[in-house]
């Protein structure tokens, strides 16, 4: 220990090194735990077909759900894990540093309005989100912007003018929808503002294996930069990709099973409308781009529910639980939900009292 304070160097590799072997251990644990449900899935799956099962109405339409999320989300989960690829290897380690060293106050509404210029949906904010706070971005920074890009990108809100029908009606659901979105994301990152990074993230060996890279020798073909950005690509995107494909499993399964009189049935009554289109978001796991359409269909619901649907869906769905629980640590899911259900049902009830 030096007077600063701090950890002489050969004191500190030791702990680095024990955590790297811990993020190896909890990624290998995680891997076999996916990939043994993942292969009973196929498994069921054609077993399944070859009992002819797979022929009644109930099967034909959760295969339909389950491809249909999957075909949608996993370009976003492309371009997400490009983003965080380019990230990883052509930023330098504080390069956001600067956005760290503004005030609270500033940095956390700033990284929501920076969902405008990020058009990509929910499943693609996630790799991008976590690769910033890796890279120093302040959690709660890094967790608005997450939360903003899939319903503050230009791609969103021009879909929600046109499914809307466009004019008055239609610009009434996009300023609703982003005024909401930006208090509802900057409102959770606040949440979490005070949280360290080692706090939030769940460690995985990429985050340390890049960042030491860089000391090593650059004439190495493994550490070049096309070389290491398409290693991280590949990482990111399968990393994320097969939670998606078992988030969209329980989506269509839920589909399936669950009445659609339960949920119609709850139209008329204020409150109950806006909570039941959440969960209605919460179940389907729309991707952002198309969920205006969806939304636009519930004729029998408020408009201030229909706005609950449009703000809650790209924050929290069934395949995003999926990703969040492998990306970030268990407490994440119930304090996003914990703030961001009070305030999306609030300015839902705004919003119905003013277009009314």
């Amino acid at each position: 220990m030096d007077r600063t304070g701090l950890a002489a160097p050969g004191l500190a590799l030791a702990p680095a090194r024990e955590r790297l072997a811990r993020a190896w251990a909890t990624t290998t644990i995680s891997e076999a735990a996916f990939g043994r449900l993942l292969g009973l899935f196929v498994l069921l799956t054609i077993v399944a077909s070859a009992l002819g099962a797979g022929r009644g109405p109930a099967a034909q339409t959760f295969l339909l759900i389950f491809t249909s999320i999957v075909i949608e989300a996993l370009p976003f989960i492309l371009v997400g894990a490009l983003a965080s690829a380019a990230i990883a290897v052509y930023l330098p380690q504080g390069s956001f540093g600067w956005i760290s060293r503004l005030p609270l106050g500033l940095q956390i509404p700033g990284a929501a309005l920076g969902g405008f210029a990020f058009p990509v949906c929910e499943c693609g904010s996630v790799p991008v989100a976590r690769r910033l706070i890796a890279r120093g971005v302040e959690p709660g920074a890094g967790i608005a912007f997450m939360l903003a890009s899939p319903v503050l990108n230009p791609i969103v809100l021009a879909s929600t003018w046109v499914a809307y029908g466009g004019h008055m009606r239609g610009a009434e659901m996009v300023a609703g929808r982003a005024s909401l979105g930006l208090v509802t994301a900057a409102a959770v990152g606040f949440a979490f503002s005070r949280t360290k990074p080692g706090e939030l993230l769940r460690p995985r060996p990429a985050d340390y294996e890049h960042d030491h890279g860089h000391d090593h020798d650059h004439g190495d073909i493994r550490d070049s930069g096309p070389v290491a950005f398409a290693t991280h690509l590949v990482s990111d995107f399968l990393f994320m990709g097969k939670f998606i494909v078992l988030g969209a499993g329980l989506s269509a399964l839920v589909q399936v099973v669950l009445p659609g009189s339960v949920v119609s049935a709850l139209g008329g009554a204020p409150v109950l409308s806006s909570l039941a289109l959440m969960g209605v978001a919460f179940v389907l796991s729309l991707c952002s781009e198309a969920d205006a359409f969806i939304a636009a269909s519930f004729g029998s619901f408020t408009p201030g529910a229909q706005l609950a649907f449009l703000v809650f869906g790209p924050l929290a769905d069934m395949k995003l639980t999926v990703l969040y629980g492998a990306t970030f640590r268990r407490m994440f899911v119930g304090r996003l939900l914990l703030v961001a259900i009070p305030i999306i049902l609030v300015g839902s009830l705004i919003f119905e009292a003013l277009v009314r």
